[in-house]
């Protein structure tokens, strides 16, 4: 594939990105093109060898662990004293408190569930800024949380049984979050805002709520459309139509009750994204600029009608002394740039493929400099800052450089020093084992800690790659290190001073058609200390913030904080069978489980440039499936093939099986090609094998290099 390139000093750039920049983003952010091609220039000419040699001192620790684990058995004293003479667990640094400032309350104190979405896409990244809000009623219609038994099945059509069931469980809500004095919201005829509280009329009575949690209305107040109420600092909206086809059978004409829901949204620009060139990142680019400009739009067809969505303004409402107020319109939007690991062709220096995060960095930033001086009308952060989500740092000298890069990222576009926030990806192993002094090293600009739990899985697989063959993959979330890896993030991350400035977060629900098992289980996450928790989808959201109204975190985090922080023992207990006689039969079945996601994810990433979809598990169960999955299953098959558990042979007979099936799984998709067409020549079938066969020697077994070359090879780039 021929590339025009654009030269601006030592830089060659693709003319597709530098169009791009020149056209569209310069003159939003008011920059002149030479000052910042210049600028540009000189911290990747700067930075690129820090860069370099992080990767290598990455290397170099894994080479000595691995080598200590060929020669050594496992003990964990004798582990613990070699991982701190290799410098892999660093001195602690003395106890701090981070001092950020000019953090939006969407991070700092509220808690709520958190999208993901990727940025690339530009209807979910419209859905998701818009999943600030979202109907309690549609969410429970549309999914498993109301069951289809008795009568209450989805149907084509409207089913009443369903609605009425839907109903009764959002009266419930009401009930146990805002109650009223000896009645329920299910018996209620009328309401109104009087004498400063909420009154419900029950027959002949007027009640009101046992605690005063109406902040305002719209309309009048003897004859509201809607009742804004307040719990644990997120506002549920009662709604009123008694003409509307619901509120007209609803004894007080309720047609709908409305959570703040996504409070928070990372748009990515990593895990879930397929972006390999300029073409690719520059959609990813295009649509984050539409962000922060609030004038990203995308016309779709839904229900026989062509709709043009873009994001929603601000809602108001009257407060009870009669004035004024505005509620945030949309989720406050955090931007997850890539790691420091990938290079991408988008710009060339010296003839060297830039650092894809060293790219992100000056680029996106200036993307969002018109909603960090305040000169848009959709507003993202009111307090003139950018939230940058930064994934797979491994220790503190990797987050020092992160740092530092922000800092010249924000001297060469011209933005106010700090006005860069850091969100810190708890999901490499040696971050997590030396979390109090990543924290320490961003502690100016840190809002966000995040357990992510299928990286921290897959790094932990590699990391200990020669130490013993691992458990089955269903069994590793369950083994010791888990626990005390998602207990200690959330207990430093308290003792540095994050909670009220910033978030501490949880990972996500994979299942997007099973939220009846959220609903029953994520709950352990504000429970846990989290005050955000990933979501799949803005419903997800929805029934997740229920649990935001069942548990105030603020004051379980007050009561975590009291709490000692778990040793690192338990961390560094590495998860490995005590018993490898697994039967013929359990291997088998492991091998067709991993192989059969593996093979699914990756043909949708290398032909299709989809990063994150739902894709059918063995079962044919849906699971949202990202680079994270894909690194826990290919690095868990390298696993076991390393310690002889299975064999190369029954590894390519397994991928072989499998790639039938995945075809069959989308038989119906248009734009799929099979893989079992043609073995020998198809490139997503041997990108999913080299994943395994090559996983013990890929750089912290990470997927990206792998799937890049895999899909740029598709699209036609030559292969060095």
């Amino acid at each position: 594939m021929a590339t025009q390139r654009i030269t601006k000093g030592s830089l060659a750039i693709d003319k597709i990105l530098f169009d791009f920049i020149e056209n569209e983003a310069l003159p939003v952010a008011k920059l002149d093109s030479d000052t910042y091609w210049k600028n540009f220039e000189q911290v990747v000419l700067d930075l690129t060898p820090k860069n370099k040699a992080l990767l290598a001192r990455r290397d170099e620790l894994q080479a000595k662990i691995d080598d200590w684990h060929k020669n050594n058995a496992y003990e964990l004293s004798a582990y613990k004293n070699f991982l701190t003479e290799i410098g892999y667990l660093e001195p602690e640094v003395a106890d701090f408190t981070i001092t950020t400032e000019n953090v939006d309350d969407e991070i700092a104190t509220i808690a709520g569930a958190q999208l993901v979405v990727p940025v690339r896409n530009a209807r979910y990244a419209l859905n998701a800024g818009n999943a600030r809000w979202g109907s309690l009623y549609d969410a429970l219609y549309g999914f498993d949380v109301i069951p289809e038994i008795d009568g209450a099945e989805k149907g084509k059509g409207y089913n009443p049984v369903r609605g009425a069931k839907v109903v009764a469980f959002a009266k419930n809500f009401l009930d146990k979050t805002f109650a009223l004095q000896n009645s329920s919201h299910a018996d209620v005829t009328s309401y109104t805002i009087k004498d400063g509280k909420l009154s419900a009329k029950v027959g002949e009575t007027d009640t009101t709520l046992t605690e005063n949690k109406v902040v305002g209305y719209n309309g009048a107040p003897d004859n509201p459309s809607e009742i804004i109420l307040k719990n644990n600092g997120l506002h549920v909206i009662i709604q009123i139509d008694p003409n509307s086809p619901i509120g007209k059978d609803d004894k007080a004409g309720v047609k709908d009750v409305v959570l703040e829901s996504a409070v928070t949204t990372i748009q990515d620009l990593e895990d879930s994204v397929a972006a390999v060139d300029a073409e690719e990142k520059v959609e990813g680019y295009r649509n984050w600029l539409g962000l922060m400009k609030g004038d990203l739009s995308e016309t779709l067809e839904k229900n026989g009608k062509t709709i043009t969505r873009t994001l929603n303004a601000d809602r108001t409402y009257t407060d009870l002394d009669g004035n004024t107020q505005t509620l945030h319109g949309r989720s406050v939007m955090l931007l997850r740039n890539v790691g420091h690991l990938m290079t991408n062709p988008a710009i060339l220096v010296n003839g060297e493929e830039i650092f894809e995060g060293i790219m992100d960095a000056l680029i996106t930033p200036m993307l969002s400099a018109i909603d960090i001086r305040g000169e848009n009308t959709l507003r993202n952060s009111r307090t003139g800052s950018m939230y940058i989500v930064k994934p797979k740092m491994h220790g503190s000298e990797e987050v020092t450089f992160a740092v530092e890069l922000f800092s010249r990222a924000e001297e060469a576009i011209g933005l106010p020093k700090n006005s860069l926030k850091m969100g810190i990806m708890d999901e490499e192993r040696r971050t997590s084992a030396n979390l109090k002094n990543c924290i320490a090293q961003a502690r100016e600009r840190t809002i966000f800690i995040n357990t992510g739990f299928m990286d921290r899985t897959g790094d932990e697989i590699h990391t200990a790659m020669h130490a013993g063959a691992f458990v089955r993959k269903g069994e590793i979330k369950g083994q010791t290190w888990f626990g005390a890896y998602e207990e200690r993030n959330v207990s430093i991350g308290l003792k540095a001073g994050l909670r009220g400035k910033a978030q501490i977060g949880k990972g996500m629900w994979p299942k997007p058609d099973e939220l009846a098992d959220m609903y029953r289980t994520k709950i352990e996450h504000p429970q846990a200390g989290a005050n955000c928790a990933w979501v799949p989808s803005p419903s997800g959201a929805v029934i997740h913030a229920i649990h935001y109204h069942k548990c105030n975190v603020m004051s379980r985090q007050e009561e975590l904080a009291r709490l000692a922080t778990p040793g690192l023992d338990d961390l560094l207990t590495i998860p490995l069978a005590t018993d490898t006689n697994w039967t013929a039969d359990e291997k088998r079945r492991e091998l067709e489980n991993n192989c059969q996601g593996i093979l699914g994810y990756v043909v949708r990433w290398v032909d299709l440039g989809v990063g994150c979809s739902k894709v059918p598990d063995i079962n044919n169960v849906g699971l949202m499936e990202d680079r994270a999955t894909l690194r826990i299953s290919s690095q868990h098959v390298a696993n076991w093939l390393a310690h002889g558990i299975v064999t190369a042979d029954e590894v390519w007979d397994t991928l072989e099986r499998m790639a039938k099936v995945v075809d069959e799984q989308n038989k119906d998709d248009p734009a799929y090609r099979p893989m079992s067409a043609d073995f020998d020549n198809n490139i997503a079938f041997h990108a999913a094998a080299d994943l395994i066969f090559k996983g013990a020697t890929e750089p912290s077994g990470y997927t990206e290099p792998l799937l890049h070359k895999a899909r740029l090879k598709l699209k036609g780039y030559q292969s060095d």
